[in-house]
């Protein structure tokens, strides 16, 4: 008796054959990189537009920014921590210890359960990188980053943003990858939705609050990184 074939296949079987491959056939490498690429690749703002560009994104998706120095982020962290008024958080098994505020009841991700992260009222992260243009920050979850878990089920986000990481295209993020990353999240405001009934509901599938501090580190070297 022949094995049974899956609707899934009979699907991709037939959207091969419509497409004029075999079911065999490989990407063709040539035509792909012979494809026009005469969108914005490079951004054109400058440094201080760009930050201004982020930052007007970001609120505009109800997120809340401040900025700070390199020398004052351990004092901005914890007037954010402070002014939320909450007390049990988590954060990365990788975050500096400085950023870890005193008089907070602190769980380090050694292996938390799903339960434990989100009985946590928030969390601390890191970032990979931003993108002025549409306002997004992006994790790729390293160790001062955490896993995705961190980020999706506590109900309050404080991430920690360079401006060397603040890039104006998307172009401009995927050149800083030194190869596809394995996970990536791309997080542009607070998590919210208005799928149902048209009522805008936030919360659903990740934090309702999302606060960033915008680190003023050297941003000549950002530029230069650009040209």
């Amino acid at each position: 008796m022949t094995a049974p074939i899956s609707s899934r296949k009979l699907i991709l079987d037939r959207i091969r054959t419509a497409a004029g491959g075999s079911q065999q056939s490989k990407p063709d490498t040539a035509a792909y990189a012979l494809l026009p690429r005469d969108y914005n690749q490079v951004g054109a703002l400058p440094a201080e537009a760009r930050l201004a560009l982020l930052t007007e994104r970001l609120r505009e998706y109800d997120a809340e920014v401040v900025e700070s120095t390199l020398e004052g982020l351990p004092a901005a962290i914890a007037a954010q921590l402070a002014a939320s008024g909450l007390h049990t958080l988590v954060a990365p098994a990788g975050l500096p210890a400085t950023w870890l505020a005193p008089g907070f009841e602190w769980k380090l991700d050694h292996g938390l359960t799903a339960a434990e992260i989100a009985q946590a009222q928030g969390v601390v992260t890191a970032a990979f990188c931003a993108i002025a243009d549409s306002g997004t920050i992006v994790l790729h979850h390293a160790e001062a980053e955490g896993r995705r878990a961190l980020t999706l089920l506590p109900d309050w986000h404080l991430c920690i943003l360079r401006a060397s990481q603040v890039v104006e295209t998307l172009p401009e993020y995927f050149a800083r990858c030194a190869a596809p990353p394995t996970l990536a999240t791309y997080i542009s405001g607070p998590s919210a939705t208005a799928d149902i009934e048209m009522t805008r509901i936030k919360g659903v599938h990740g934090p309702r609050f999302l606060h960033v501090i915008l680190v003023r580190d050297d941003l000549q070297s950002s530029d230069s990184a650009r040209n």
